[in-house]
């Protein structure tokens, strides 16, 4: 009888630890709305914003609850709490932030460690890469300059690199590795599949560099299939 009793007690007292454990985790975790892949809204999308986003909680080790958003039919909860309908945006309390500039700034301050701050001279570095890669994968004209642009600053990248590396900031990882690491996998993924084009061999360090952040659980976990950056960009390459 009291062995039944006390099986019975701790039996209940394990639900209710179980329950107030995952009530507590869910109440913790952040909710994030980030693009869903294009023709699969039930797949994690290509945004290279979001990805830097859902990166920095992976590397912080911050649970978060993920809401994939169709940008072609945004739902309508969406647009009440995010009229402008942009992703990235994370709820802090009871507001929706947009801008992931913004936003990991936020994530930094509320949960300090592992820090992930750049040193200030670091955190222009590689910032002309991401406009000039798309100006040159849209460009139909050889001779525009556009892949000399892109050249110029991965070979700035490079230089950088060979005083400083293996990542931006040294050994460490910190927010500019995390901002780059998505914008150039769309460049690997979709200059070789609209222009056959690749980082040139000699930009060792460029390469190290990447293999790096590609290696890396955050972007692993975080990344979407190269079919579907293919397929985000298509209309912009062939509209």
């Amino acid at each position: 009888m009291f062995s039944q009793n006390y099986s019975s007690c701790c039996s209940l007292l394990l639900i209710l630890f179980f329950f107030f454990f995952f009530s507590s985790f869910g109440a913790l975790a952040l909710e994030v709305a980030v693009k869903a892949a294009v023709g699969a809204p039930n797949v994690l999308g290509d945004c290279p914003f979001s990805q830097r986003v859902l990166m920095t909680l992976e590397e912080k080790n911050v649970p978060y609850q993920m809401h994939l958003i169709n940008l072609s039919h945004k739902p309508k909860w969406f647009l009440q709490v995010n009229p402008q309908g942009k992703v990235p945006v994370v709820k802090f309390g009871n507001k929706w932030v947009p801008d992931s500039d913004v936003i990991v700034g936020i994530l930094e301050k509320k949960y300090p460690k592992p820090s992930l701050t750049t040193p200030p001279q670091f955190t222009s570095v590689g910032s002309n890469i991401f406009s000039n890669f798309v100006t040159f994968l849209k460009s139909k004209n050889s001779s525009d300059g556009s892949e000399q642009a892109l050249l110029t600053e991965l070979k700035a990248l490079e230089k950088h690199l060979k005083a400083h590396g293996p990542y931006v900031a040294g050994k460490k990882v910190t927010a500019v590795d995390l901002s780059l690491a998505p914008k150039l996998f769309h460049l690997d993924v979709a200059l070789e599949y609209f222009k056959k084009w690749t980082v040139p061999a000699e930009l060792t360090n460029v390469l190290k560099y990447k293999k790096l952040l590609f290696s890396r659980k955050s972007f692993k976990k975080t990344k979407t299939a190269r079919k579907y950056i293919i397929a985000s960009w298509e209309p912009k390459v062939n509209p």
